[in-house]
């Protein structure tokens, strides 16, 4: 009984890290892309076994509805819109440097736990399931395709979160916490797009 709780242990471990290493930590950026960072869970390890890793596959979310009074009650009060970036010296950061024009639009955090992003010229960007953490100190997005199938999972640290503005920091590296980019977003009445 015991061995078999911990291969699944191991396999949920493995499952972790391939889902967090292969996603950036911005909420825009495309997987892979140049200014994407990924950031594995502190406590998933990764697995010895060739064959857990490679069996291993996020599994599909589903949303978490708001609860009140949280940090997540905030996000999904208003939609976002980025309006500045900077770097770690504090400079403000053009929003079409390379380093952060992938997260740049428009963000709706719905109640119900999803999310659709839009860029500026209000074309479809990506949509999924969000999560604020209690504390307040991480947003989590799982982007999904059509079908309902996870496309990739990012995590961003939380700088400023109020009813008026949602800064976040992205890492270009993952493993130097000296680089990074706060984008900010400020609250805005623009009406989400139809896709």
């Amino acid at each position: 009984m015991h061995k078999s709780i911990k291969l699944v242990s191991v396999t949920f471990a493995a499952a972790a890290v391939v889902a967090t290493s292969a996603c950036a930590a911005g909420s825009y950026a495309a997987p892979g892309s140049p200014s994407s960072s990924a950031k594995p869970s502190a406590s998933a390890k990764p697995s010895t076994s060739a064959s857990a890793s490679a069996s291993a596959k996020p599994s599909a979310s589903k949303p978490t509805p708001v609860k009140a009074s949280t940090p997540s009650a905030i996000l999904a009060s208003t939609a976002w819109e980025t309006t500045a970036a900077k770097d770690a010296k504090g400079a403000k950061v053009a929003l079409t440097d390379k380093n952060v024009k992938n997260y740049v639009g428009w963000a709706y955090f719905k109640k119900d736990g999803t999310f659709t992003l839009y860029n500026l010229d209000d074309s479809a960007k990506g949509k999924g399931d969000w999560t604020v953490s209690p504390d307040g100190k991480t947003r989590t997005i799982v982007a999904k395709n059509a079908d309902g199938s996870v496309q990739y999972k990012r995590t961003v640290e939380i700088v400023t979160l109020t009813e008026k503005e949602f800064t976040y920091r992205v890492y270009p590296e993952a493993s130097n916490k000296a680089v990074y980019y706060d984008i900010v977003h400020t609250a805005t009445k623009h009406a989400e797009p139809r896709a």
